[in-house]
């Protein structure tokens, strides 16, 4: 997993050398812990990843309904990044056949943190877009266009047509059954589980 990239050079500048780690804000992100209960991270990690399951039609129950992405009859966007070392864009592309409605799949430059997180307003970077969509990813790529800037234009512009009436954002938070606890962005937020 990248691991001239992602390991080695800390491990020799920080613990064979004594160097203090250099800033570096997407590895920030490493240390935003799911807190996820053991059972149920053994469960998703299972289900999702070691044996796919979500993929297959009924395998799955949640809350007693069985799941099957087919009957999804919505449009989907359907992003991945080119250098993801933990969710591979080729791998991503073939979610592109499980659900029933029309798909929309970009492939962003960069990898799995910074692909995403890329802001429009840097115009930094590159995605693809607009490949004729098949079994193949290779093939969806050679005939997208290869566009300058973030994805996240991209993703606006799909909205717009699916994204209904603007509304005002509301005054005030909560209502009678359910009142605000606390201003945002919450305490549990600020909890660091060391």
């Amino acid at each position: 997993m990248r691991a001239n990239d992602l390991i080695w050079p800390y491990v020799v500048n920080n613990y064979l050398k004594g160097k203090t780690p250099a800033a570096f804000d997407l590895l920030y992100w490493n240390a935003d812990a799911t807190n996820l209960p053991g059972p149920m991270y053994a469960w998703y990690l299972r289900n999702m990843y070691l044996e796919n399951n979500l993929r297959v039609p009924n395998c799955l129950s949640m809350c007693g309904t069985p799941v099957d992405l087919g009957r999804l009859d919505m449009p989907t966007y359907v992003l991945a990044t080119q250098e993801d070392h933990i969710v591979p864009w080729r791998s991503a592309y073939r979610s592109t056949g499980l659900t029933g409605g029309p798909t929309e799949f970009v492939l962003g430059a960069s990898g799995h943190i910074a692909g995403v997180v890329n802001p429009a307003t840097t115009n930094k970077r590159s995605y693809w877009s607009g490949g004729t969509q098949s079994a193949n990813a290779d093939e969806w790529l050679a005939g997208a266009q290869s566009m300058p800037g973030s994805w996240w234009v991209h993703w606006m512009e799909w909205l717009k047509p699916h994204a209904g009436k603007t509304v005002r954002a509301r005054k005030k938070l909560g209502n009678a059954a359910h009142k605000p606890i606390e201003p945002a962005p919450g305490r549990y937020v600020k909890v660091r589980a060391d």
